[in-house]
């Protein structure tokens, strides 16, 4: 049963880029190892299955139509994206179970069905401790370039869950600047946020800070790490960021921040590490008294909301 206290395991890491078996042994190494630092929940970045396509962000040489070498990398991030049913989501469900560990997990998904969908989406997962998967998420909207790659998602995931660590919901980037996505999963009574981000960039420390004020919750930023000698070899890197190939091309910049909007753990850039604290929840309550978006400080006879959570 959970306690007034919570300790959380942020993996801040580089996947083997576009490598999924390789990443997923990498992710149940680091899964073991926050499990011993006593986490009773892990959380991995945006896209941490196989790696976010930090190559979008130079896309204007890449987006050009029928681009032999974007078409190929494509493939491959395809090739080795992860299912919801698969076989590797079942070893990364059971380590949950072994280890008796929460996990957020930041996944390319894929889809297998019979309807054809080869589309892949940008998607969260949460598994509790005894390896249940309980929610499933996709990004509403990929931004900009990231049109190149994901499919748009729906609201079947715009809630948060009951975990052995607490109540735990989740955005993936710029859904933190969609105010009904916010609102949605405000409703749904989290006590621990995830907002995963390719890296957690000054702006994006701010839309954490203030979603964690905003929704009186924790919210654990979580960012990836990422250097030049991850570039995928069908794409050529700018020379710019080609000098060395430790050279950071995501920085991490994971963080804590607690429900007053502060800072529990500052943010730790450009480092492969896992970040863990315990959070008292009932810090929550405290910051409630003086705001609550779904509470007191709700107008219900003013505004009506409601979220289609149909699974396209």
């Amino acid at each position: 049963m959970m306690g007034d206290s919570v300790r959380v395991a942020l993996v801040q890491a580089r996947p083997v880029y576009y490598d999924l078996p390789a990443t997923i042994d990498k992710a149940l190494s680091l899964i073991a190892e926050a499990a011993r630092s006593g986490a009773q929940l892990a959380i991995f970045g945006e896209t941490f299955f196989p790696g976010y396509p930090a190559w979008l962000d130079w896309a204007i040489d890449y987006a050009r139509w029928d681009h032999a070498p974007t078409k190929q990398l494509y493939a491959r991030l395809v090739g080795n994206s992860l299912a919801i049913d698969s076989p590797e989501m079942r070893q990364l469900r059971d380590s949950a179970k072994t280890q008796g560990i929460a996990l957020v997990l930041g996944l390319n998904e894929r889809v297998v069905q019979g309807r054809g969908n080869r589309s892949i989406y940008n998607s969260l997962v949460i598994i509790d401790g005894d390896g249940a998967l309980l929610n499933h998420h996709r990004k509403l909207r990929p931004t900009y370039t990231e049109q190149l790659v994901w499919a748009q998602g729906d609201g079947a995931g715009l809630r948060a869950a009951d975990t052995t660590a607490g109540r735990v919901g989740g955005l993936i980037c710029w859904e933190h600047w969609m105010p009904h996505a916010r609102q949605a999963l405000h409703l749904s009574g989290e006590d621990i946020h995830i907002a995963l981000w390719p890296q957690v960039k000054p702006m994006h420390q701010i839309a954490s800070r203030h979603y964690a004020f905003e929704g009186r919750c924790f919210v654990l930023a979580v960012g990836n790490i990422m250097t030049a000698a991850d570039f995928p070899p069908e794409l050529q890197l700018p020379p710019e960021l080609s000098a060395a190939a430790d050279a950071r091309l995501l920085n991490g910049g994971s963080a804590i921040i607690a429900p007053d909007g502060e800072y529990l753990v500052e943010p730790v850039f450009d480092a492969e590490t896992i970040i863990t604290a315990d959070l008292d929840l009932r810090m929550i309550a405290q910051e409630q008294m003086a705001l609550d978006v779904t509470g007191h400080y709700a107008r219900d006879d003013v505004f009506d909301f409601a979220v289609n959570r149909r699974r396209l």
